[in-house]
């Protein structure tokens, strides 16, 4: 197998490094064109996200001069000094290259394990590569291939099932409590990227509305605005309390911002309708006491960290069973290419065979038109195309058989169905 690998990840290289290498979508038609006139490939795909750059090959050269011009290709396209590119860089070949893309595809190599959005960027990657013709035979039997396993990954393995991260851990915490999120309102304190984030997977659940709180109005609303929500001064926070079915509060506040009285105010106007909150912040921004209330379900970072942790172990359990599912996967390509070449050598061997045929067709036609006897022509026929079809497999045989090669004698034997000697 003729492919190459290379790139940075989250695991090579500093975050200022891999900025630095990233490409925008605008750029990948040009720079996958622009790579392929100066490395070593027949065919190319560049896969850029914020954790990974990795260039797809076909070779057409030997693989380490391949590995040094596409170094020299990046450093010099993003004018980032070679040295400190080659540092960070990893490179994979052949049946390793073929497994690392897998891995790559099903999530087993980010850094969030099992991660479903990889696996969207590498079918991008793919899609720009074929707009830009740098891509076809080789490369799409190997993305398909690679999504064929990543999507076998996710369909026979939980390994994306557990929330990993403390912003979608707090909103599944919700869905333990409300069944649906369509009629909810949630009131999101803080406006920090946590916030974003846990706004983001409400608003991918279907939450009704979204209310952001915080000090700083102008901040609230350019993150308001991403969600169609709606944003308010932290201060008007308790007036828009009532209507939450859903509080998660992440600010920096040294002291508690939503205390055990404004909750009970809200409680009853609420007509005891249940409340989830979740602290996210350090310190805390509601006070502690607010779980002995009732109908408050109040989830602390403590909390989160303790689910996150099982889920992360949940899904490493999920990681074996989808390396089992990879390590079949390349049995099965290996079987499948081996069958190629058996198919190239077929298609070979018929045309030889093929071009003995025509010959010796071709020169009894000749003797029947000069008036030879038929049967004797047909004769001279099959024996001419005979021994022209066994000649280099006895001579091979012969040559195997002085020079010891046994093995390759019952080979033949085996091939052409022949009984075995002493039988």
């Amino acid at each position: 197998m003729n492919l190459l690998v290379i790139g940075i990840n989250h695991n090579s290289a500093p975050v200022a490094v891999r900025e630095r290498v990233a490409f925008v979508p605008e750029q990948m038609p040009l720079a996958l064109r622009d790579a392929l006139t100066c490395i070593g490939v027949s065919e190319l795909a560049i896969l850029s996200t914020c954790n990974r750059t990795e260039l797809y090959g076909v070779l057409n050269d030997a693989a380490d001069a391949t590995v040094h011009s596409m170094v020299d290709w990046l450093a010099a396209y993003h004018r980032i000094d070679r040295a400190e590119l080659a540092a960070c860089i990893y490179d994979c070949r052949g049946q390793d290259a073929l497994k690392h893309m897998m891995e790559v595809a099903a999530g087993l190599d980010s850094m969030v394990l099992g991660e479903p959005q990889i696996l969207g960027q590498m079918k991008t990657a793919y899609a720009q590569a074929v707009e830009a013709g740098t891509a076809n035979g080789a490369l799409h039997r190997t993305f398909a291939q690679v999504f064929s396993v990543a999507k076998r990954v996710r369909t026979d393995t939980g390994i994306g099932e557990n929330p990993v991260s403390v912003a979608y851990a707090a909103v599944n915490l919700t869905q333990h409590v409300f069944s649906s999120l369509s009629s909810c309102t949630a009131l999101l304190i803080g406006a920090g990227e946590t916030i974003e984030l846990v706004a983001r997977h409400l608003q991918d659940k279907g939450v009704k509305r979204i209310i952001i709180a915080n000090r700083t109005l102008d901040r609230a609303r350019l993150l308001a605005e991403q969600f169609n929500g709606e944003a308010v001064m932290l201060s008007d926070m308790p007036k828009y309390l009532v209507d939450a079915d859903i509080v998660v509060a992440s600010t920096a506040s040294q002291l508690p911002i939503l205390g055990k009285g404004a909750v009970e105010v809200a409680l009853k106007k609420r007509k005891h309708r249940p409340m989830v909150m979740v602290d996210i912040a350090v310190p805390r921004d509601i006070e502690p006491q607010v779980a002995e209330l009732a109908d408050v379900y109040l989830y602390t970072v403590d909390d989160l960290r303790e689910i996150v942790e099982e889920n992360k172990r949940a899904r490493q359990s999920e990681a074996h069973k989808a390396g089992d599912i990879i390590a079949k996967a390349l049995l099965e390509w290996q079987t499948q290419l081996r069958a190629l070449d058996a198919v190239d050598t077929v298609r070979d061997y018929r045309a030889k065979a093929e071009e003995y045929r025509d010959a010796e067709l071709e020169r009894a036609l000749r003797q029947l038109a000069k008036g030879d006897d038929a049967e004797q022509v047909l004769e001279q026929l099959a024996r001419g195309l005979t021994n022209k079809l066994i000649h280099s497999p006895t001579t091979q045989i012969k040559a195997a058989g002085a020079k010891g090669r046994t093995d390759l004698v019952h080979w033949a034997r085996e091939l052409f169905q022949l009984k075995d000697s002493d039988s």
